[in-house]
């Protein structure tokens, strides 16, 4: 590796600097014609970028643009942002929400800069145990699961759900389905443990065991289903099926280089455009102890160019092939972790004890296999939505979805929409009812809120 040298943070340095230079927010309608602009200057720090882009992810924006300058002390970004209908933001809550988080209340623990729907921790939920899982995925896996905690009395609230590489990481919002409360009881919670791993564990001759675990601190959900895939080694693949695994439409086409005059390795990734890209290949970086310096990011629909210029957090570049073919992997999986092509299954239901358990077992029963889930309780309504293949991987029969249609449909509402595979085409509906978004981010916060 090539040594460069490194910024250092100082702890002291860096609150005192907060204090004497409070970070800059504007929210500009006016400079452009089609989207906002999002501006932030601030003294620099580590990990800033990744939480300025999660808390923009948070709120479901879309970023179509972007200028990232980070090289010394201060650090300056510029964003241009659409909603999901390709608006401008002319909230004013949302504006509002903005100028907070990413501004001087937002640099302190009392601030709002963290969506409460997007933490993770036993004691950071409120009412509910947040409780995390990790193995190899198979059909039926997600119905297992819900059964186990139906029969022990737990109430899914929430869950994010995600499978890539064949293995399956996700994180889960329980309590007890009498009181509504978290759970406590330690002779409860080893059961379900132990349980749940049984599950997981599937056959004696997995070299790659599932595990669970009650997750501890505060972390953003989608970045600690990150942590947890990465840290399994998904990246690494499993022998599976390419097309299946990687989707064509998908395949990113990434390469790293070297800045001789500044000091840098370039990565440059190349992709299918969608949401959230920018904050999933931050989170890798950043996860991976990489710093970015600068970075510029465009959107020329349906694809995404991307460029980061970053080093080690020791100082180092990239030079060995080993540690490029490495960084390519784990930002490639993070890329495809979130991608779903297929069919997208949104089911609304007065909420009750055990219907995900229900819900996953017809899917089940009916030859479908979850790629992607989101769960969710705003009020008295359970929302869950789910990205359904068959059982081999491919796309679902639309006959199946119609049987499945009739046998759930009087008990809820059931939209089904095709996942497209080009950006440049709207979701079709092939239901009668059709909800105009649904996004998980919100839902968690609402229901947390």
């Amino acid at each position: 590796m090539a040594r460069v040298c490194g910024p250092y943070f100082d702890p002291e340095y860096e609150n005192l600097s907060t204090r004497i230079n409070p970070p800059r927010v504007s929210v500009d309608n006016s400079s452009c014609s089609d989207c906002t602009l999002i501006k932030v200057d601030s003294v620099n720090k580590p990990g800033i970028l990744l939480e300025v882009v999660q808390i923009l992810s948070d709120i479901d924006l879309i970023i179509t643009k972007a200028y990232v300058s980070s090289d010394g002390g201060w650090f300056m970004d510029v964003f241009h942002v659409t909603d999901q209908q390709g608006n401008k933001i002319t909230d004013r809550k949302t504006i509002d929400y903005i100028e907070k988080a990413l501004g001087p209340k937002g640099q302190t623990r009392e601030g709002v800069k963290t969506s409460p729907g997007k933490q993770v921790g036993v004691h950071s939920i409120g009412e509910q145990t947040a409780i995390e899982l990790i193995g190899r995925d198979r059909p039926g896996l997600l119905s297992e699961i819900s059964a186990v905690l139906a029969n022990l009395h737990f109430n899914v609230a929430a869950a994010e759900v995600w499978t890539h590489n064949g293995r399956i990481a996700c994180v889960l919002y329980v309590n007890d389905d009498m009181t509504c409360q978290e759970v406590k009881d330690p002779t409860r919670l080893s059961l379900m443990e132990e349980q749940l791993k049984n599950i997981l564990r599937g056959c004696e001759d997995e070299e790659k065991s599932g595990y669970t675990s009650f997750s501890m601190g505060f972390t953003h959900i989608d970045r600690r289903l990150h942590q947890m895939l990465f840290a399994d080694r998904d990246y690494e693949g499993c022998g599976l099926n390419e097309e299946v695994a990687s989707p064509p439409s998908f395949k990113p086409k990434i390469t790293i280089d070297r800045c001789e005059e500044k000091g840098y390795s370039v990565v440059t990734v190349r992709c299918k455009d969608r949401a959230k890209l920018m904050f999933d290949i931050v989170c890798t970086l950043t996860d991976m102890q990489y710093v970015v310096f600068h970075a510029t990011i465009s959107s020329d629909s349906p694809y995404a160019s991307q460029e980061y210029y970053i080093r080690h957090m020791d100082g180092c570049t990239l030079d060995t092939e080993g540690e490029k073919e490495r960084v390519i992997k784990c930002i490639e999986a993070a890329i495809q972790r979130r991608v779903s092509e297929g069919l997208r299954l949104e089911l609304h239901a007065k909420d009750r004890v055990g219907l995900l358990s229900e819900v996953t077992r017809v899917l089940r029963e009916n030859g479908l296999s979850v790629s992607r889930a989101g769960v969710s309780t705003v009020g008295e309504e359970a929302v869950n939505v789910f990205f359904v293949r068959d059982a081999s991987g491919n796309p679902a029969d639309t006959k199946i979805i119609e049987t499945l249609r009739k046998e759930i449909g009087h008990t809820m509402m059931v939209n089904v929409k095709k996942v497209p595979t080009s950006s440049s085409k709207a979701p079709e509906s092939a239901s009668g009812w059709a909800k105009t978004s649904f996004f998980f981010g919100n839902l968690l916060e609402k229901f947390l809120t």
